[in-house]
């Protein structure tokens, strides 16, 4: 495989950081998430961190170097890490499970599978038009299909950020899955959290993305969205890819597996010690950070199988 790829997430106006973002890369495999973490006092965080961590273990796990079924792999990954989350409020006796959106995406023989619940989004730009974008799990996607309201209604409605689909919670989540997509030299595959693409409008991802460096772009896309936002700014979260053939010339910033051994990954994933400065915005110390840490790997581990 060839490609670039660059990843990040940014506190906005919020007093923490709620999102998590992660890519992982054996020699023949490519995973990509985004979670965008629901909840008061930390358990939102929590949430989407058992989400991105458990399925970027479980990737770790089994593609070695490849996915026997990428599907399946989301399947059942995306399914477990919403247990481990209910499973981790059990045990904290919490009324409700904290929630998360999420949307994880494969890249495998060149063709990519993807997976979401909430309104985290996947886009594929292709060309200077985008190709494939997922449909938001909201209240506010429900109305636009009934053609009650349009885009710039939705983007103003009140209830924009309710979602009907979700990790955690109360109710098993509904998971859509995409089709095999066959990529081609010069696509570009970005995830981001609502954050991200709310203030935004279409030929905004476009014109920031289509035609750019990747390694260049996300900041800058990311800075335009944190503008439009202003003292409303979500969080924001954004992990971007883009695809090379093996006989394209290679840029600079370009990542090749193909020397990679079997066994070898490489990963870059956000954690608490990323985000210790806008977690302890609740006050937590030290101690209780190390603490739910060890609580989120407990969870893992008991569906890590």
């Amino acid at each position: 495989m060839k490609f670039t790829i660059f990843q990040e997430s940014r506190i906005g106006r919020r007093k923490a950081n709620q999102d998590r973002t992660a890519y992982s890369y054996s020699r023949d495999a490519l995973l990509m998430i985004v979670a965008d973490g629901m909840g008061g006092h930390l358990h939102g965080e929590i949430a989407a961190q058992i989400s991105v961590q458990f399925i970027t273990e479980a990737f770790q796990r089994e593609a070695a170097p490849a996915l026997p079924d990428p599907v399946f792999f989301l399947s059942r990954a995306l399914t477990n890490a919403h247990n481990a989350i209910v499973d981790y409020a059990f045990d904290k006796q919490l009324p409700e499970a904290p929630r998360t959106t999420v949307v994880a995406c494969v890249v495998q023989e060149g063709f990519a599978y993807w997976a979401h619940a909430g309104d985290s989004r996947l886009y594929v730009l292709r060309r200077g038009r985008i190709a494939v974008r997922t449909r938001d799990h909201s209240r506010v996607q429900m109305m636009m299909d009934q053609g009650l309201i349009d885009e710039v209604g939705a983007a103003n409605h009140p209830g924009r950020n309710r979602i009907y689909s979700c990790l955690g919670g109360n109710h098993p989540p509904q998971i859509e899955y995409s089709k095999p997509f066959q990529l081609r030299d010069g696509d570009i595959v970005m995830l981001c959290s609502d954050g991200l693409w709310g203030p935004l409008k279409n030929e905004d991802v476009l014109a920031g993305l289509s035609g750019a460096d990747v390694m260049q772009a996300v900041p800058k896309l990311l800075d335009r969205s944190e503008e439009l936002a202003g003292k409303l700014c979500d969080n924001l979260s954004m992990v971007a890819m883009c695809w090379q053939d093996d006989t394209a010339a290679a840029t600079g910033e370009s990542i090749s597996t193909r020397t990679m051994a079997q066994d070898r990954f490489t990963t870059r994933l956000d954690t608490f010690d990323r985000n210790r400065s806008s977690t302890n915005a609740f006050d937590l110390t030290e101690d209780e950070i190390e603490r739910a840490i060890a609580e989120i790997n407990s969870a893992i581990q008991k569906f890590s199988k």
